[in-house]
């Protein structure tokens, strides 16, 4: 599967000049370290970015537009390789990182967890060197009616070196909240994702899909999860204008993106931090699900 990526990613780059502009935008981006406790954060400033980090996802605003991650909607220019049945792989043509895919359901349904965490799974499996993660439809998934995945090189991947060696289900003292799946069953991993799913759920009130963020990787034959509940999706600062920023799985994994250059120079780790805590779940309903999924283990 990798050495089919990867000659999809050079025929893109040869004959779909928005994903070459998308390539040279990420290799212009400028990225600085910012310290918070004993952890890096990465900053980086994408300003092809400003679309995804701006666009209105609520029903009315998706009802009005074309549907661009489905086949009969896609730039004459763009391909893919098919990825089992249901799914087939593209060049996200506004990387954040390096070998930026999108990984879109060939059928138009909602952008929705249930029953696709294998799925999620099997891809980490099969594309060695790379992350995959999903955004939940209220918290940065920019097609909420499709549903996608999307992956990228682990080249920088800051949270993989955070946790490494950790064995608990949380990450202490992270600034943001955070549980941690590790393992090498398939059925297992999935049952411990369902099961937490459901006490999120429970938890918070939701009477569909919970907030969430998910990242995954696959590395000597174990699996390692990242799920990230979320209490809302844009942070106060957005709203205000103060600043514009809207963290998703990558974000929450260690890259903050920021699209605009007034941003990039003045935010601050503190910042970031405060941005996490506010969007990630409350500590009180973090630890009680926790608690139950330990007592579980």
């Amino acid at each position: 599967m990798i050495h089919e990526v990867e000659e999809l990613f050079q025929r893109q780059m040869r004959n779909w000049p928005q994903f070459a502009q998308g390539i040279e935008g990420l290799a212009r981006a400028k990225t600085r370290p910012a310290r918070i406790d004993w952890f890096d954060i990465f900053i980086r400033h994408i300003p092809h970015r400003v679309g995804s980090t701006t666009e209105s996802v609520d029903p009315e605003s998706v009802a009005k537009r074309p549907c661009f991650l489905c086949s009969g909607n896609l730039p004459p220019e763009e391909e893919g390789v098919r990825f089992g049945e249901d799914f087939t792989i593209y060049c996200n043509p506004f990387p954040i990182v390096d070998r930026h895919l999108t990984i879109a359901h060939r059928e138009h349904g909602l952008q929705r967890i249930a029953n696709q965490f294998g799925n999620m799974l099997d891809l980490a499996a099969a594309l060695a060197g790379y992350f995959v993660i999903y955004n939940g439809p209220e918290c940065g998934a920019s097609a909420p009616d499709h549903m996608h995945f999307q992956a990228g090189s682990r080249r920088l991947f800051p949270i993989e070196k955070d946790t490494v060696g950790l064995s608990g289900i949380t990450v202490p003292n992270y600034r943001r909240n955070v549980y941690l799946f590790r393992g090498g069953d398939r059925s297992a991993l999935i049952d411990r994702m369902d099961r937490a799913i459901d006490l999120l759920a429970e938890t918070t009130g939701a009477l569909a899909e919970p907030l969430v963020n998910i990242a995954v990787f696959h590395e000597t034959g174990e699996w390692v999860t990242y799920l990230f509940p979320r209490g809302k999706h844009r942070p106060e600062v957005f709203h205000t204008g103060a600043l514009t920023v809207s963290p998703a799985s990558i974000d929450l994994c260690g890259i903050f993106v920021v699209p605009l250059a007034r941003d990039f120079e003045r935010i601050t780790g503190d910042a970031i931090a405060a941005i996490f805590r506010e969007v990630t779940l409350p500590d009180g309903q973090f630890r009680e699900v926790a608690e139950k999924l330990e007592s579980e283990r």
